[in-house]
């Protein structure tokens, strides 16, 4: 892994400055052979502006951008410029406009240090590439991923890492919708160690459970878009909580915590009150 400079980790300080406060939206709302077969919508609002396209600028038509985040970029991107970053980025993978990325050439700049604008915690699924969603190239995001995108200690030492240590001003919970994995947890899923890694997400779930009515399994396709809305915020304020580190950063207004939940068929993010 690079470290913000070549002479090791140099973790950013908690400035003092406005408090941030988030508003995170806890709405609540069977079978290990369905745990991998997601095909349910999300149903909130993407709001597109404002938008910045920080390494993704204008090209000619079979120009390749080799542009990439730089410690004077990163520096200057507050949080929510991050995330109109990410907005634009989805903006254009629905539209078919992926930036054309001369990758090579952003590996070599890139080989000495990285930059990332954001830190994306999201779930393990194959369908939910953070770094293709929202058009990033190499060195822009760093992406941890855990079936059903929720934290725990290593999550939040990489996490601690990504904000403290190479000064990331974003952090993004990315659920996305009709996931297996929670699907598994509504039903009682047990194998090997999937059966301890599901209970993380029974907290989510008794939340979504208290909210929706009806088939209280994973057949219930309300029951499992509330718990996956659940999860993203669940884990945001588990983040706060058990992170004194990102807890102090988000006061001082370094970084921001959101979450967002991807809709596979769509390919668009939705986001989650602020």
């Amino acid at each position: 892994m690079n470290h913000h400079a070549s002479t090791g980790w140099r973790p950013l300080q908690p400035q003092t400055g406005p408090s941030r406060t988030l508003v995170r939206t806890s709405a609540a709302g069977p079978a290990l052979s369905e745990m991998m077969n997601w095909r349910l919508a999300a149903v909130v609002s993407v709001s597109l502006a404002p938008l910045v396209a920080c390494t993704a600028p204008h090209h000619h038509e079979g120009e390749l951008s080799s542009a990439v985040m730089t410690s004077e970029v990163q520096a200057r991107m507050a949080p929510m410029d991050a995330l109109a970053d990410l907005k634009a980025g989805n903006a254009r993978f629905m539209a078919g406009h992926l930036t054309p990325r001369d990758y090579l050439s952003q590996a070599d700049t890139t080989a000495e240090g990285q930059y990332p604008k954001a830190v994306v915690l999201s779930c393990l699924d194959s369908r939910v590439p953070p770094e293709v969603i929202f058009d990033q190239g190499i060195g822009d995001i760093f992406v941890g991923r855990i079936a059903g995108n929720f934290e725990n200690v290593d999550m939040l030492g990489s996490l601690e890492f990504a904000t403290a240590a190479a000064g990331t001003p974003l952090i993004v919970i990315l659920g996305h919708s009709s996931c297996g994995a929670i699907k598994g947890a509504a039903d009682g899923v047990e194998l090997g160690n999937l059966t301890a890694m599901l209970d993380n997400l029974d907290p989510a779930l008794a939340a979504a459970r208290g909210r929706t009515s009806g088939d209280q399994s994973s057949k219930n396709p309300a029951l499992i878009a509330a718990a996956v809305e659940a999860n993203v915020a669940q884990t945001m304020a588990d983040i706060l909580e058990r992170s004194d580190v990102i807890a102090g950063l988000v006061a001082s207004g370094d970084v921001a915590i959101v979450g967002g939940v991807y809709d596979l068929g769509s390919g668009r993010v939705d986001w989650l009150e602020q």
